[in-house]
């Protein structure tokens, strides 16, 4: 936990007063605890940087009503991330033999699913409940073709709108909507012809680009389809859920669904942990901004009100390790002092803008902070900052079509 400072921080125009990562004598105090023992030591520090993610330490479980929720149910209940951290035999061990039941319908559901499938096979049919159907993509080569070439390239971000763009760029975008448009549809004919989705269920209400701006498009396990035809994994699709002794019921089904363990794969929630490491309550009130809108960080990665800390990894991405890794470089160089920040207004201003943008393109979702259809934009921003050469590919149209990768981005600050 981040507690107090040693000394308030100055006020001014500048990120804690002077806008440098150093030089005051204003610091941090962070508290850690030992979970073995349950002892506490604090450490004072100029500067703490948070890679702390969204998708851990702090899981979303439903909300039941009384005497609807595991506390009646006679089997096992846990979250992913409890299945996740046992080890390979446990785990085995748990699953083995067992009717299992997923709650979720992200990729971990998914992998769950398809590991208790290939473990227990029809005789114990693993059950996965969605509320909201997404995309998924094959996991083969073809996928990752028609993904590169079609959003992961220059030429792809065109046809958005991106924060802070020129009113040529914003012209273009307009204009290419069309064809935005009819690449999602493209692609969702290809995933309709190539997957079962409305035969069990799977097939989303909203569009692939929506899916895909949101970052809730993800590719599925090998044979899964293979294991719901089989009958190793049933879908069954509902809106509310309680618990009985038996199992789970869902609406639509007059009888429960019978099952040993109950595994919910229903996410994290990032923000609140982020607010809950800090320890006064203007900070916390700060890094969670208003309700409606998502954290609001300067490059993504600085609070232009919470001074001497930066935040690596909040932001999700199609390739989240490789954009962490940037965003560890431009601040590694803006700890050398080899960069400057603007005002606090200015930076508040930026922050924002970024903030509306990812409000915009991915709706009910914007507190997840995906940037992916702007990634290439985003990206631009910190090597211009860090007076790096963005185009990393050679040629006009090599830059413009070939898909961009983490290791176009190899060495930048000795280019």
């Amino acid at each position: 936990m981040l507690g107090c400072l040693l000394k308030r921080w100055s006020h001014g125009l500048f990120w804690g007063g002077t806008g440098k990562p150093f030089g005051t004598e204003a610091k941090w105090h962070v508290k850690v605890q030992d979970t073995k023992n349950g002892s506490i030591q604090v450490f004072h520090t100029e500067f703490v940087v948070l890679c702390v993610g969204q998708f851990s330490g702090l899981p979303n479980i439903p909300e039941f009503l009384p005497n609807k929720g595991p506390e009646v149910f006679k089997g096992k209940v846990m979250h992913s991330e409890d299945f996740s951290a046992l080890n390979n035999s446990t785990a085995a061990e748990l699953i083995k033999t067992k009717r299992v039941t997923i709650v979720g319908s992200h990729k971990t559901a998914a992998d769950i699913a398809a590991e208790c499938a290939n473990a227990n096979g029809v005789k114990y049919p693993c059950t996965m409940i969605q509320r909201n159907a997404h995309w998924f993509l094959p996991s083969d080569k073809l996928s990752g073709l028609l993904l590169g070439f079609l959003y992961f390239n220059r030429f792809s971000e065109f046809l958005v709108h991106k924060p802070g763009e020129t009113f040529l760029l914003s012209f273009v975008a307009t204009m290419l909507s069309p064809l935005r448009w009819g690449i999602s549809k493209l692609i969702e004919t290809y995933l309709r012809w190539n997957l079962p989705l409305k035969k069990y269920g799977m097939l989303p209400k909203i569009s692939f680009l929506e899916d895909m701006s949101a970052c809730q498009t993800v590719m599925l396990p090998d044979k899964f389809y293979d294991r719901v035809e089989e009958g190793s994994i049933i879908i069954k699709n509902s809106q509310i859920l309680s618990f009985c002794e038996e199992g789970l019921i869902i609406d639509g089904e007059n009888q429960p669904i019978e099952t040993d363990v109950v595994i919910f794969a229903t996410g994290f929630k990032g923000d609140e942990k982020l607010r809950n490491i800090f320890e006064s309550p203007v900070f916390q009130n700060n890094i969670m901004g208003s309700p409606t809108s998502t954290i609001s960080l300067y490059r993504q990665i600085i609070h232009p009100r919470i001074p001497r800390l930066a935040i690596i990894g909040y932001n999700e991405n199609f390739s989240n390790l490789g954009r962490s890794e940037i965003k560890s470089v431009w601040l590694s160089q803006f700890l050398d002092g080899n960069l400057e920040l603007p005002s606090i207004r200015d930076m508040e201003k930026e922050a924002n803008m970024w903030a509306d943008h990812i409000k915009q393109v991915t709706g009910r979702y914007f507190r997840r902070a995906c940037i992916s259809n702007s990634s290439i934009w985003y990206i631009d921003q910190l090597c211009r900052d860090m007076g790096c050469n963005p185009r990393r590919k050679k040629g006009f149209l090599v830059d413009l079509f070939i898909p961009y990768a983490p290791t176009d981005y190899a060495g930048l600050t000795s280019k």
